[in-house]
């Protein structure tokens, strides 16, 4: 057998990607200590959550670290949709009528109920569904945010939303779909191996050919 080094990720990609880590995950803890002073959403999580890991009295705190991070969070953001847009990368992201047939098969496969169809480019359908949502929702994420920010100065953002608390519910459940896709996404990483961890570290993979 011989190997050979195939390209996936560019430098730009990888660099917004791991920087996207920790700045998501300041954003998420800061937010639940914002949360944590309203009453509608502190049942959210049993009382035992609040006081292991010391969130309770910390609204001041957790809005000058929140309001803080979303900067180079916004940043981040914008010079990933940027480079996506402008390399064209977005094809490889963005799914086509194909990912959408081939997602039931692919999300079963995954389940280990069956086979995957072989995947055209660098993700398979489910992978490209997931990380364009992804990019709507931290759109979104971004946009409610703001609205809740500045509600009086970005009075047209909040209205679009359908007012500060519904901006402010948005903001929160988009929050716990990060969540669901980060833990989604670890396991999936830890499933693939190595070789697919190596892609988003160095840029490139390994693929054996056979002889002849």
């Amino acid at each position: 057998m011989r190997r050979r080094l195939i390209e996936k990720h560019s430098r730009w990609i990888r660099w917004t990607h791991w920087l996207n880590f920790p700045l998501l995950s300041v954003m998420l803890w800061s937010g639940i200590w914002i949360y944590w002073a309203n009453d509608v959403y502190r049942p959210f999580f049993p009382e035992w959550f609040y006081e292991f890991f010391r969130i309770d009295h910390k609204l001041a705190k957790g809005m000058a670290v929140h309001f803080f991070f979303m900067w180079p969070f916004l940043l981040n953001g914008l010079v990933h949709a940027v480079y996506l847009a402008v390399t064209g990368e977005w094809r490889h992201i963005t799914p086509d009528r194909k990912a959408w047939r081939e997602l039931p098969s692919t999300f079963t496969a995954d389940l280990g109920w069956g086979t995957s169809p072989p995947i055209r480019g660098k993700f398979n359908a489910a992978q490209r569904v997931a990380y364009t949502c992804i990019l709507l929702m931290g759109t979104i994420s971004i946009l409610s945010g703001l609205a809740i920010y500045k509600p009086v100065q970005l009075d047209i953002i909040r209205t679009a939303f359908g007012g500060y608390e519904t901006a402010r519910l948005i903001h929160f459940v988009l929050a716990l779909g990060y969540a669901v896709f980060f833990i989604i996404h670890v396991i999936q990483v830890l499933r693939a191996g190595w070789n697919n961890l190596r892609s988003m570290l160095a840029g490139f993979e390994v693929k054996n050919n056979a002889k002849g």
